[in-house]
Formats: structure tokens, sequence, C-alpha cells
């Protein structure tokens, strides 16, 4: 029986000579290769600066810090995500306030947002969910009209772009995650990229304790003086995940052209059938990190297709309907009707570069016998 997970890295010859050579390097942590991989992935993104952390939850809260969220503020969020994107703003004391999805991507609802601000309401969080981005445009003008922080978690959508703009271009700051099953691992990384100097330097800040200076720093500048001027964390990234991750992005465009390959197969596929994938707006190029479908009866294919070998999941149960939300936010079934109705459908199929196409043609005609 074969073994298909939903996602999985691809890690190549390269990527280990890459680990192997900083291994045997002066520096295992706080290095030169930092500075390459944000060099990387913001120039690849078309933005000025790059902050790797320790992992995208990492990335998420050092966001938050960096806009000065405090006790009393709260900060738009997405129902349908991890629970890290709402939990980052509990982290500094905010309240999180969840915003309905749109029924046809079940990404955020800018009118759902709009409902939603209050004198209290600091910032917007929006998920480009799947890996595609959401409606940018109208956010943004709602952000502006309001005073309001944009932050994008793009922990999905390294690569996708919204009217030919990167995604790490449309917010005011963007997180992004390298997990082993997002697009480029390092087994366990974030980075935030913006292009505001202030928020950058918060930020560095932020990651290291709230030290001005690493370790690095002062070796070159020979001098052994630091001083914490905040409460930071220690969310440093390490030299082995950074090289890493700067070889992982130099195959980013081949693993975004096998996903688009198998979401295409699988739109093909699914036509006219009884599973029905999330819609796909005109004005992007996807990302797919995720491939969603709905199914009416999601629970007995979710187990069928474990029992065929095919170990597909379900993003997201949403974050109000976790226990912690309800006993200590108050939230409730009901409180975005959208998303709670979409996750009794939704199912995330296997969705990786290395994914073979016997596998996929597996994987599609099991779903449709299922179904």
């Amino acid at each position: 029986m074969p073994k298909i997970p939903y996602g999985r890295q691809h890690i190549d010859q390269a990527d280990i000579q890459a680990v192997a050579d900083t291994l045997q390097s002066d520096y295992l942590t706080t290095g030169p290769k930092i500075g390459e991989f944000e060099r990387a992935v913001s120039n690849y993104c078309g933005v000025r600066f790059g902050v790797a952390v320790a992992n995208g939850t990492a990335a998420l809260h050092a966001a938050m810090f960096a806009l000065g969220i405090k006790e009393g503020d709260e900060v738009l969020v997405p129902p349908m995500t991890f629970a890290a994107t709402a939990n980052c703003v509990l982290y500094m004391g905010g309240t999180p306030v969840f915003a309905d999805v749109s029924p046809d991507t079940l990404l955020i609802d800018p009118q759902k947002v709009e409902e939603k601000i209050t004198d209290k309401t600091k910032a917007i969080i929006a998920v480009d969910y799947t890996g595609q981005p959401c409606d940018w445009d109208s956010l943004r003008s709602l952000a502006d009209r309001h005073n309001l922080a944009l932050v994008a978690d793009g922990c999905h959508a390294l690569g996708a772009t919204l009217k030919d703009q990167k995604v790490g271009t449309l917010a005011d700051m963007t997180i992004f995650s390298f997990h082993p099953v997002k697009h480029v691992a390092t087994g366990e990384g974030g980075m935030v990229v913006t292009n505001d100097e202030d928020l950058d330097s918060k930020l560095h800040l932020f990651r290291n304790h709230g030290i001005t200076t690493d370790a690095r720093t002062r070796e070159e500048a020979g001098s052994w003086f630091y001083e914490m001027v905040d409460l930071g964390y220690n969310y440093r990234l390490t030299d082995i995940q950074a090289a890493l991750g700067v070889s992982q992005m130099t195959k980013l465009p081949a693993f975004l052209e096998r996903r688009r390959e198998i979401a295409a197969y699988y739109d093909t596929q699914f036509a006219g059938t009884n599973v029905t994938p999330l819609a796909v707006s005109d004005s992007v190029e996807h990302a797919y990190h995720l491939y969603v479908v709905r199914v009416a009866n999601r629970n007995e294919v979710y187990k069928k297709l474990r029992e065929a070998g095919i170990f597909a999941q379900v993003h997201y149960i949403p974050v109000h309907l976790h226990p912690y939300y309800k006993k200590n936010l108050q939230t409730f079934e009901g409180l975005c009707p959208v998303a709670e109705a979409a996750y009794e459908q939704i199912i995330s199929l296997p969705m990786y570069p290395d994914l073979t196409d016997e596998e996929l043609e597996y994987v599609t005609k099991t779903v449709l016998e299922l179904v």
C-alpha cells in the first residue's frame, strides 16, 4: 500500500552540501548565512527588508510587537487559519476579533472585516489561505480609511501574485513559514518582510532578547558592550537552517511550477463531479501550498483515504471553535457561520513537488470513487 502524505519537503544533494558546509564553518548561528537567506527571500519578493526568525509563529509574534499591540487593542483575524494567526495577538495582550470568510475562496471577507472595526481596532491580519492572495486592494482601502496596520500571513503563499504584485509587497508586513510542508523548508523557520525601516529595526530587536547588537556584530566591531532596551525573545534562526533556506530558494520556481501542474490536473479531473475545489480569482497566480476541496461526506472520505494510504488533512478547525478560545474569549458556534459550514466539508489533498504522476492519478481516482 502506498503512503502519500498531504505535504512534505524536497531535499536534494545540494541542500545537504549547503548544510554540511555550514557545519564546517565558523558560525552555526548568528552568522553570515542569516543575512544571505534574508536577502534571498526579500529580493525574491521585491521588498527592502527581511528578518529571519525561529518559525512562522515567532514571525507573527514579532510583527505584533513591531506594531506595539497591547492590552485593550483589537486585531481582526480570519477563523480559517492555524491558531498561531490569532495567538500572536494574545501574546502581546491584545484581543483577536474574528471576521468571517468568503464562501467561495475561504479568504477573509473585507465586508465582514469592516463590520468588526471599532475604535479599539489597531490592525488587520489577513491569511492568504491555501496560497491564494486575499482581496488586498479592499483590505488596504479599509486599513487606510481607518488608520490600521495591515499584516499578511503569507505562510501559504510564498511565490503567489495578485495583479502581478508578489505576496510580500501587499501589506505593511508579510509573514512566511519554512516548515517542511511549506514551499521552502528550513526544518523550522520563519521570516517577516517589509519595506518599512522602522518596523525592520523593531523586528531585529525583538528576535534577539531586545538587545541592540548580536554576537557577530559585536565581534566585527571589536566590542563586548550591549544593551537590552526592550523585552524581546530568543527567536533567532540558526545558520544551519539559513543555509538550507538559501539552497531551497534556488529551487522555488521549480517547486511552484510543479505545484501548479498538480493543481491543474486536479482541476481537470474534478470538473463536473461532486468534488468541489475552492474558487480561484482570475487576478491571482496561486502558490498552492494546499489543494482544498469540498466533499459532502468529508469524515468518511478522510477515513477511507487513510485506509488507502492517502494521508489527507483538514485545514482548519476554525480557530474560534478551539476550547481555549471558547473558554477564555467566550467565542461560540455561529460566530463565523461561513467558516464553520466549510469546515464540515473541506479536505486537503496531497500537494507537494515530489508527488509523482502515478500517485496523483491514484489519489484522484480514489477520491472520485469515494464520493
